[in-house]
């Protein structure tokens, strides 16, 4: 246990030196990156992700994944706005609708999953991407569309003492659910059915409940993500649901020290990880560096990051087998 926290500490470290040279290196390329200005559109770009993130990590700690939280969005924000051109106005009425898109989409994953018992979340995700994908499109007549109440915008555009809203409901979620995980028999039965599915069947344990839950707060937290992006641009645009915006949220978990097969992650990592790439693709910017030159980048970032993993749990099963092996001689 001792050598588990000691990993996930040097884990941690590791991730956050990272952050910090990657700032410097930054700082030094253009005089415009350490400005309060810079500083507060990198939190104004980081929620969006980060939303999407949460639901991804609770998806890879099941060693599932969720491909399509970015079309989800997109596709919830899309369905707000077609309300808001048939007529209604009330703020209320579309988030309460955007969220109940976005659940229920997660619900739909889920049950796929673990009812219909497709193979592999892969499949069933990615089927439901480019679904959602056309779905956005025909709802917006593939306009964009804009003119959504100051309610709606609210939650990616105000500011509290300078700091984005948004940001601050990022910050809350990702502290209560932190608790979640590491304090409630709800997180220790995620982590337990990425760990070992069949164990967590003979514990006791309703896995495909446990697994059904993470994908319905996926689609949750890429509706909420899709309501950011309303306020942020203040337009839904359907064309954006085939974006990579499920990339950048696994790039944000497996930064943060989530693996792909299952088990690991925490949300502190993940945090840690979408700051990462919401700075990364700021220099992009002021360094007016191209998009495919940063779609490449951001690729290389994910292998890198999957392969620092693979190393990892080979150097802990090496390290398994040996303590066996000293174990089973002194016996």
């Amino acid at each position: 246990m001792k050598a588990k926290k000691s990993g996930g500490l040097g884990s941690m470290v590791g991730i956050i030196a990272a952050f910090l040279i990657l700032c410097v290196i930054l700082a030094i390329a253009s005089d415009k990156f350490v400005s309060y200005s810079n500083f507060m559109s990198i939190l104004k770009q980081t929620p969006f992700n980060a939303l999407l993130a949460i639901g991804m990590l609770f998806c890879l700690i099941t060693a599932g994944i969720d491909l399509s939280v970015g079309a989800n969005a997109t596709f919830c924000a899309c369905l707000m706005g077609m309300l808001v051109q048939k007529g209604v106005t009330n703020s209320l009425i579309l988030i309460i609708a955007g969220l109940a898109a976005g659940t229920v989409i997660g619900l739909i994953n889920g049950t796929l999953l673990t009812r219909l018992h497709l193979p592999h979340p892969f499949v069933s995700t990615l089927g439901m991407k480019n679904f959602l994908w056309g779905a956005a499109l025909l709802v917006t007549g593939s306009q964009m569309i804009g003119g959504f109440p100051k309610g709606v915008m609210a939650l990616g555009s105000a500011t509290v003492g300078g700091f984005p809203v948004s940001f601050i409901v990022v910050v809350i979620l990702y502290i209560v659910l932190h608790i979640v995980l590491t304090r409630t028999a709800f997180g220790r039965s995620v982590y337990c059915a990425g760990g070992n599915m069949e164990a967590t069947r003979l514990s006791g344990i309703n896995s495909a409940n446990v697994l059904t839950a993470c994908y319905v707060l996926s689609g949750f937290m890429a509706a909420l993500a899709g309501i950011v992006s309303i306020g942020r641009s203040g337009i839904c645009n359907g064309t954006n649901a085939i974006q990579p915006y499920d990339t950048d949220a696994i790039a944000s978990c497996v930064l943060g020290g989530a693996s792909f097969m299952g088990g690991k992650g925490t949300m502190i990592g993940t945090m840690i990880g979408a700051l990462i790439i919401s700075t990364l693709r700021n220099g992009f910017t002021l360094l007016s560096i191209d998009s495919a030159i940063q779609n490449m980048v951001l690729g290389l970032v994910i292998i890198l990051a999957v392969l620092l993993d693979v190393m990892r749990e080979q150097m802990a099963a090496r390290s398994r087998r040996l303590a066996a092996a000293a174990a089973a001689a002194k016996n």
